[in-house]
């Protein structure tokens, strides 16, 4: 994949704490942080770190420009001197061009280069500077860009941890009041990572709970960011494509260092449910404080900051690229289902239903729902799943100080699974063929009135979906591993047979060809075992031109 294919990308670190220190202290701001994963091998077994695997990466290959640009509390004046082509406003005021570093660093080529946003270091603290320095970097970004080629710049990517993703959000909306539409040509794409779109939850609760926290009293200015009364996050849609923006959810709450955060976000599920049973946060931002009404999301089982979290684990740096450069959008709908068991007859039951999706050669998740996590689609009364909670984008217009979270409801019309992202020019293995993704799919009940049990699992099971993408793609479906060795790989003619042989098995045959809907994009995979049947859609579609 050549250099031409790489766009310059952002990083945005945000709010990890109460205390910025931390952030300041770090040059890279984290992003340097990775995570080791014993008992995995190879690519699997260490993590370097988003920036790190970035600049080593062959596939998407960056180069690291963090230096050229300098930020500062108080406006800095020109050097002067021979500026190598930049201005001197270009090199004077908070958010400038070190000339010298610039001539080293971009002296072959500005697209494909990664920068590291340090707007903890601007002054005074407020949304308002840190999205302003944001919209000067990118436009210093675009000048450095076409300044090796006019007319090749098509604009920046942005990954944005936390408060990160508020900064991004008002430097959008500064672009749009600046030039109607010019935040969709200066920004490609953004992935924010647990960012507070609709606020923090705690905030509901009384100020001096809040105030007690330890760091709150010199970010004020930035906590009133975090009211979960705003709806200012509407807003964004006027300014920029929302299926352009990609959220990633976090949901191990267990797992953040920040125990206070924690146990506030499970008492202001007290305000939302009338109970402490849940807490559906990733330890600071609640699930549904994460999302954006109208853009895609995806969950991942991590918490907000510290080891192996959304900031430094393995699955966002691989969610983040395919977003960014993939070449197909997979979906996943729910078409019919059927719970043949459970419904207590003590209690009064309620039905959950959740699923997982890794990559093989990646062995880690692209999106995760479970009882754990506490963000599994649902509740459901009915056996056939047709009930449930309402319309998640319109829960999601609501401010999130609303009485009531029920943002649990499929991820979108038709009952909408899963939406993501893959990279069909990328081949993991030179015997591999086609990709392949591991589906768990789970089905879980609970009793509401604490009679029966709390966590029945109904149905749990694992498929594999191989996808050979095409002008007409084929895809097939597994039960298990047999034939997706390496030893003896199969390609899509040999699978065709084998199916053909097992077609008399149905749903439990070893592999089926799926057949391709002609009535709409798609094909039919059934799923069946005790206690539960569905029929699910899944579709490939290349990906858009943005």
């Amino acid at each position: 994949m050549d250099e031409q294919s790489t766009r310059p990308l952002i990083l945005v670190r945000g709010f990890g704490g109460l205390d910025i220190g931390s952030e300041q202290a770090n040059a890279y701001q984290g992003f340097n942080e990775g995570t080791v994963y014993p008992g995995r091998r190879g690519d699997n077994y260490i993590y370097e770190g988003f920036l790190l695997r970035a600049l080593k990466s062959t596939d998407y290959p960056y180069a690291d420009a963090t230096n050229v640009v300098g930020y500062y509390s108080t406006p800095v004046s020109s050097p002067g001197g021979d500026l190598g082509g930049w201005t001197a406003e270009d090199t004077e005021g908070t958010v400038v061009i070190d000339a010298q570093v610039a001539r080293r660093v971009l002296r072959e080529a500005a697209k494909g280069t990664l920068w590291v946003y340090r707007f903890y270091d601007l002054s005074p603290r407020s949304l308002r500077t840190y999205g302003e320095g944001l919209v000067r970097l990118v436009k210093l970004i675009r000048k450095a860009v076409e300044s090796r080629q006019v007319g090749s710049f098509d604009g920046v990517d942005l990954v944005c941890h936390s408060m990160g993703g508020l900064v991004m959000r008002e430097a959008l909306l500064a672009m749009h009041e600046q030039q109607e539409g010019s935040a969709a040509d200066l920004v490609h794409r953004v992935v924010t990572l647990g960012t507070p779109h609709r606020g923090i939850a705690f905030q509901r609760l009384p100020r001096w709970l809040v105030d007690s926290l330890p760091g709150v009293s010199g970010g004020s200015d930035e906590l009133e960011s975090f009211s979960p009364r705003s709806t200012r996050f509407l807003e964004l849609e006027k300014a920029f494509p929302l299926d352009r923006i990609l959220t990633v959810v976090g949901t191990n709450y267990r797992s953040y260092s920040v125990g206070p955060a924690s146990v506030l976000n499970r008492l202001s599920t007290l305000l939302d449910e009338g109970n402490l049973a849940t807490n559906r946060s990733d330890g600071l931002v609640k699930h549904s404080s994460a999302q954006l009404p109208g853009a895609p999301r995806t969950f991942v089982h991590k918490s907000h900051g510290g080891s192996d979290s959304v900031v430094n684990s393995r699955e966002t740096y691989e969610i983040a690229m395919r977003f960014l450069h993939g070449t197909h959008k997979v979906s996943l709908w729910m078409e019919q289902a059927e719970i043949t068991r459970g419904k207590d007859w003590f209690g009064d039951s309620e039905f959950y239903f959740g699923v997982s999706i890794k990559p093989r050669y990646v062995d880690f998740e692209l999106f995760h729902q479970s009882a754990e996590a506490e963000n599994c689609y649902g509740p459901f009364a009915r056996a056939d799943l047709s009930d449930g909670p309402p319309d998640l984008d319109t829960e999601l217009r609501r401010p999130l100080a609303d009485k009531g979270d029920r943002t649990t409801g499929w991820a979108g019309p038709d009952r909408l699974i899963w939406e993501g992202w893959i990279d069909g020019r990328i081949r993991p293995g030179q015997d591999a063929q086609g990709m392949v993704f591991r589906l768990d799919v789970y089905v879980g009940e609970r009793d509401t009135r604490g009679i029966g049990f709390s966590d029945n699992v109904i149905f749990r099971k694992q498929y594999y979906v191989q996808v050979f993408p095409g002008t007409h793609a084929e895809l097939f479906l597994h039960t298990g591993e047999q034939y997706l060795s390496e030893r003896d790989p199969k390609d899509a003619a040999a699978l065709r047979e084998l199916a053909a042989a097992d077609a008399h098995l149905g749903v439990k045959a070893t592999v089926q060809r799926l057949e391709e809907i002609r009535s709409r994009p798609g094909w039919f995979l059934d799923v069946e075992g005790t206690g539960f049947s569905a029929r699910l859609r899944v579709a490939i579609a290349k990906n858009r031109e943005h």
